[in-house]
């Protein structure tokens, strides 16, 4: 087994390398490669995605104080991976956990995002070729010990069916949302737009319902991201399901806001169609502690003002950047790996 400090460093020598101006040419193949495969894929989401994994995976203190809280696992096993692709390298973490726990990693990328994995990743064995014989990309998992599986609640089903015999853990659909108190400001509405739109709201951590006091208006909201226009209207697959469901709310005379580019529309439900917000009111903070209690299961994450009191909520602008601990379905995953018998 490759020793723990070699494995950590050569995660930290991958941060270094994805920051260095000088390997600009390469992060540029593989942004165009993605791009290709994957319109949802933009290079400015792509780029951010990467830097995310630079700044907040592969920062040298932060990775040595994370993995160190973790004890080495008795002995190391293979682990068969299925990656999500909703979003650029979002399989990432996935892989850093096993590897850093001294494990063998057999890893199924998403068919929406088969490139960004494989270049990382062939990009860590150059940085530490004994990596080699840790890595291995596959179509069936048949030989693993153990499983992590991310995918639709209709998925998970399958892979409870599959998996169930060994250690696993299956992650289902889950989402993030807000809660506001009508006092926000233009910067904190403008920092919840990101939280919304960023990845074109195709992350479990985008916020896809907002929780706002009876009556509210809508409007500072809209004028506080009126600057983002152009990169919504301007992407074809994101403005054809804004198209798509406006017509849809227009049809069925479904009361709703519009603003060009982004719908809100009242409903119960947590996860909203793309370009779509859901929003609903509340009375008092009580009745909002309720409703987020009925759904907790279900949302990844919680942002809001800390005067609303709610337990381990963000600030606005901070759902799409988690750090190391900051786990899928609230699941330790590296807890799992130490622990694999």
């Amino acid at each position: 087994m490759i020793s723990r400090i070699r494995r950590i460093n050569a995660f930290i020598r991958l941060g270094q390398f994805i920051g260095d101006a000088v390997n600009e040419e390469t992060i540029g193949e593989w942004v165009a490669a993605a791009k290709s495969r994957n319109n949802w894929f933009t290079p400015a989401n792509v780029r951010l995605s990467l830097n995310a994994i630079a700044e907040h995976y592969l920062n040298e203190e932060k990775l040595k104080t994370w993995a160190d809280s973790y004890p080495e696992p008795a002995q190391s096993r293979k682990i068969g991976v299925v990656m999500a692709g909703n979003i650029p390298a979002v399989g990432f973490h996935d892989a850093l956990c096993v590897l850093v726990s001294g494990h063998t990693l057999l890893a199924k990328p998403s068919s929406d995002d088969p490139l960004l994995i494989r270049a990382l990743l062939h990009q860590l064995i150059e940085i530490e070729p004994e990596f080699k014989e840790y890595i291995q990309f596959v179509e069936r998992l048949n030989d693993s010990d153990a499983y992590i599986a991310t995918g639709s609640d209709n998925t998970a089903r399958y892979f409870h069916y599959y998996f169930a015999k060994k250690p696993n853990i299956i992650r289902k659909n889950r989402t993030s949302v807000a809660a506001l108190t009508g006092n926000e400001t233009r910067e904190e509405l403008r920092a919840l737009a990101t939280d919304i739109l960023q990845y074109f709201g195709l992350g479990c951590r985008n916020v896809s319902k907002v929780f706002v006091p009876s009556g509210y208006d809508f409007t500072g909201f809209y004028q506080a991201i009126e600057e983002m226009t152009d990169d919504y209207v301007n992407h074809h697959k994101y403005f054809n399901n804004y198209e798509y469901n406006k017509s849809i709310y227009l049809v069925n005379r479904i009361a709703h806001s519009d603003n060009g580019f982004l719908l809100a529309t009242e409903s119960e439900a947590l996860v909203s169609p793309i370009s779509v917000l859901h929003y609903q009111p509340y009375d008092s903070v009580e009745e909002l502690k309720a409703l987020l209690r009925e759904s907790e299961e279900k949302i990844q994450c919680v942002v809001a003002r800390p005067e609303l009191h709610l337990p381990e909520v963000l600030p606005f602008g901070a759902a799409q950047a988690p750090g190391l601990s900051d786990y899928a379905d609230g699941i330790d995953t590296m807890a799992f790996l130490s622990e694999i018998a």
